[in-house]
């Protein structure tokens, strides 16, 4: 029999987060050897649980969800998503620019795949969220990578951008807080990458999943708040900030100019109705969780899980030489580098899996995240600070003694 082989679509599309230093650490464990995950925000196994009135909405409903929904989605989820959007500030939403999905994941595939013709440029920031990078590469499309400065707290360089626009650039993709870096954008920021698709004539993908995940003094400015004029889609959920990774709820929401996106939009519904609706028990969560008691404010200050595990990994990784971070404003991440002039880092992946092996501890590499350079790797701050303490310390071993 001939070999059976991937289509030719899926040659440049890659999700390193679960790539294959993750089958290594599987491996390792079927050996029953313990392995300290640092490499997927996903807040369950940490004892980060969803609030209990979600888990029993969602219980109580599920005797009426046996059935299809509307194919965007729950009357009830998407009006609680249309008051959250009024909430911050984003202007003539109605219920018909709300799509509810398995996750903001699937939805950033629909969105992309409505859009982009083969050879189609969609901006996206260097480092990224890999599954954009994927979704364009994915439809055909061609991701162009615009430089976040590190020396600028992992501000979008502006100047870059612009450089980076072409006559097949169709968007912008701005995903604030930032997920790997931790970085929150000014107003300032968010206002010149608004004027630049306003000049150019295009969409903005906002990607707001940790809208919430905010510390110290930062404050999170919904971008299509900004604009009435720019045609915008915010991408939101209940994974990070509900801590419901699991339920694969989430949305999408349309702002700006509808009437000039028209054909777009057409496309969108046709997506929808295709995969026939999301799934429908963890819909039932979306009005509870927007309109209830809103713990993650509890874990973002001091004396909060996430606030005082930040502080830890933060300080102890600065403490080890050659390795340097800036400090997260917002999400569940460190990004850290890895000083050249120390430890010359020439395959990032083999780094990774280094660690694992010698250490048991998994990270990801920066270039999983279409990082240009091999110097950095990103680290999630979940765990309990007796094991994170431990991760770290295993980390400042590794590198005392790393050669490649």
């Amino acid at each position: 029999m001939s070999t059976i082989r991937k289509s030719n679509k899926l040659i440049n599309v890659c999700y390193d987060i679960r790539g294959p230093v993750l089958q290594e650490a599987k491996r390792l464990e079927e050996e029953g050897q313990r392995i300290i995950k640092l490499n997927i925000g996903n807040p369950a196994p940490f004892g980060f649980d969803a609030p209990e009135e979600i888990i029993q909405d969602v219980v109580h409903n599920l005797p009426t969800a046996q059935g299809y929904c509307d194919s965007k989605g729950l009357f009830s989820a998407r009006k609680a998503v249309m008051q959250e959007t009024q909430k911050r500030g984003i202007k003539n939403v109605t219920i018909e620019d709300i799509y509810l999905g398995n996750g903001v994941s699937e939805l950033i595939v629909m969105a992309t795949q409505g859009l982009l013709n083969d050879n189609d440029e969609l901006l996206i920031p260097a480092p990224d969220y890999p599954l954009w990078t994927a979704a364009v590469s994915l439809a055909g499309g061609t991701p162009v990578h615009y430089e976040c400065d590190e020396s600028q707290d992992w501000a979008p360089s502006i100047a870059d951008m612009r450089s980076k626009i072409s006559d097949h650039t169709k968007g912008i993709v701005v995903i604030n807080p930032n997920n790997p870096t931790g970085a929150v954008y000014p107003q300032a920021v968010l206002e010149q990458i608004i004027d630049l698709a306003r000049e150019f004539n295009l969409i903005i993908f906002a990607d707001e999943i940790y809208d919430k995940i905010i510390y110290d003094e930062a404050k999170h400015i919904p971008l299509a708040s900004l604009s009435d004029d720019v045609f915008c889609i915010t991408f939101n959920g209940l994974s990070k900030t509900y801590r419901a990774a699991g339920f694969r709820s989430g949305w999408m929401t349309l702002s700006g100019p509808k009437h000039h996106a028209r054909d777009y939009i057409e496309g969108l519904d046709m997506l929808a109705s295709m995969r026939l609706c999301a799934n429908v028990p963890a819909q039932h969560a979306i009005q509870t969780a927007l309109g209830g008691y809103q713990s993650i404010k509890e874990l973002i200050i001091p004396g909060g899980r996430l606030y005082d595990q930040r502080e830890l990994a933060y300080r102890e990784i600065n403490a080890i030489p050659g390795l340097s971070c800036i400090k997260p404003q917002g999400a569940l991440y460190l990004f850290v580098k890895v000083d050249p002039e120390v430890y010359p880092v020439f395959n990032d992946e083999k780094l990774a899996l280094d660690l694992l092996l010698q250490q048991k501890v998994l990270i990801v590499q920066g270039s999983g995240f279409n990082m240009p350079d091999t110097q950095h790797f990103r680290l999630v701050f979940l765990p309990r600070e007796d094991e994170l303490m431990d991760a770290i310390s295993r980390i400042g071993e590794f590198f005392r003694n790393y050669s490649e």
